[in-house]
């Protein structure tokens, strides 16, 4: 049995920076859980990536891994965008080198007929309630999700895409289609992340990894409407991630987030809209900066650090998108320590 402690994280660092009571700068890194680190690429040479997503025992080694190795003050649930379309009957691989492949992909809106609403989450609830178990007290877990659009884009696709060009053709040819294939899939992800909430995050984070290829007006009509559902449906402190966001600033203001998350595109310290809007800020030391020398990241680390203490009421530091699987651990480990001598107060 995974029996769940139910220990109150609002008092921990990280959720308290939600509220500008932090006492230093909380920090985590998008794809902490495995990638880079060496423990993690021995377990995948022994497991399926959807083995240690599906396997409670197996989720939580990967999603606690990263507390102990690089310091970090979160643990993020080890899983995918793409695991929520799983549950729902999409057919999805993981190819070497290629990406996520679907084998049945949505070409109309019926396609979703023979498809169920997610329900056997009895393996989500069990990973939750291991890692809460296993986390020290002082580190919150937080849970996440793919946008609608972003993981919409895969199962049109079939896949990862350039064009994006079967998205654009329904989205404009057939709209009526694709705001109702949008809704079905934002009623699908509040539900998902509350029955994360139930089992035991702290926190969520949203991630967009591909609203940011739309211009501001089409992002206000087919994207905005469903990020703000979430947002006002789940009640926890949440984050928003979206990529290449520097024409979205106004766009992601109005998201409803308590946070938001920042590709390498915006500058933090000279941003006028951001900061006149006072939301809560995290991220977004810029992911190529992890192959510098030391004395780059320190300086660069620094410089980002103090424009956040300047500008923003609440800060939770990260990167612009996720640890690529060639960075040295003990560059992160680095950025930690740099992280957390600095100075907030």
């Amino acid at each position: 049995m995974y029996m769940n402690k139910k220990i109150d994280k609002s008092n921990t660092l990280l959720i308290k920076a939600f509220t500008g009571q932090a006492s230093r700068v909380p920090l985590w890194f998008m794809r902490q859980a495995g990638r880079s680190l060496p423990d993690y690429r021995a377990l995948k040479q022994k497991h399926t990536f959807w083995e240690m997503v599906l396997d409670p025992d197996l989720c939580c080694e990967v999603t606690v891994m990263p507390i102990n190795q690089l310091g970090v003050d979160a643990a993020i649930f080890f899983s995918d965008i793409l695991t929520l379309p799983y549950g729902m009957g999409f057919k999805i691989d993981f190819e070497k080198g290629i990406g996520p492949q679907i084998s049945n992909p949505i070409k109309s809106i019926k396609d979703l007929d023979s498809l169920t609403p997610l329900n056997d989450t009895s393996f989500t609830a069990k990973a939750i309630a291991k890692i809460n178990n296993t986390l020290p007290e002082n580190i919150p877990l937080i849970g996440f999700a793919g946008s609608p659009f972003t993981v919409l884009t895969y199962l049109i696709e079939g896949g990862s895409s350039k064009s994006f060009s079967k998205v654009m053709e329904m989205m404009y040819a057939r709209s009526d289609e694709f705001h109702a294939i949008m809704q079905r899939m934002t009623n699908e992800t509040i539900n998902y992340l509350n029955i994360k909430k139930d089992a035991g995050i702290a926190a969520f984070q949203l991630f967009d990894t591909w609203g940011g290829i739309l211009r501001p007006k089409d992002f206000r009509q087919f994207v905005l409407p469903y990020v703000q559902q979430i947002f006002e449906a789940v009640n926890l402190p949440s984050i928003y991630y979206l990529k290449n966001c520097a024409h979205l600033i106004d766009e992601m203001i109005e998201a409803g987030s308590d946070m938001l998350s920042l590709g390498e595109t915006i500058d933090i310290a000279t941003n006028k809209t951001l900061i006149k809007s006072q939301k809560g800020v995290q991220g977004n030391l810029y992911s190529g900066l992890l192959y510098a020398d030391k004395k780059t990241i320190a300086n660069e680390v620094k410089n980002l650090l103090q424009a956040a203490k300047d500008n923003y009421p609440s800060y939770i530091f990260n990167l612009s998108h996720g640890i690529n699987p060639d960075v040295n651990p003990e560059t992160i480990r680095f950025i930690v320590d740099e992280v957390k001598s600095f100075d907030w107060r």
